[in-house]
């Protein structure tokens, strides 16, 4: 039984993670911890990393028991097909999450527009255009499968079109 990609309405992803694990669906949410500033304060909140996303494993005669679910709205679809998510690819991303090297401690001379290819890390030989360099984010347009990221990560160094992410 694979993963399959559920599309939810904005800000709802833990909510609907939480009500079908109670409904005994396994699930899975991974989300990160990110400061927030306000004029007054900062505070760290956890947010999904992949935001409107959420991966469930179940039946395909069961599929449809989602839909009870307050803010879910559908399942993605990828090439006219449901899209499948293997279990490799979750375990590569609870590792990836677990790694306590993903923080971005410097980011040199990444501008919008750059081009760029990710020499190390989950997303090894991406190449991908700058989007934004912000706050200590990298928004990363992922040319192959047309997919933006926000990625935190530790010395990401950039030369021509090559990001060294350790």
């Amino acid at each position: 039984m694979n993963w399959i990609v559920l599309k939810v309405k904005s800000n709802s992803e833990r909510k609907v993670a939480d009500t079908l694990e109670r409904m005994k669906i396994e699930v899975y949410c991974p989300m990160t911890k990110e400061t927030r500033f306000w004029s007054d304060r900062k505070k760290t909140v956890e947010v999904p990393i992949f935001k409107n996303h959420v991966f469930v494993k179940l039946e395909d005669k069961y599929r449809g028991i989602v839909f009870g679910v307050s803010g879910v709205e559908r399942y993605l679809f990828w090439l006219g097909r449901l899209a499948i998510v293997r279990e490799h690819e979750i375990e590569t991303i609870k590792d990836w999450q677990n790694d306590e090297s993903n923080t971005i401690e410097t980011l040199y001379k990444l501008i919008p527009g750059n081009e760029i290819t990710i020499a190390k890390g989950l997303l090894k030989n991406q190449e991908g255009i700058v989007q934004l360099v912000d706050n200590n984010n990298l928004s990363l347009l992922l040319k192959e499968i047309g997919y933006t990221v926000q990625i935190k990560l530790a010395n990401v160094v950039a030369f021509n079109r090559l990001a060294i992410l350790n």
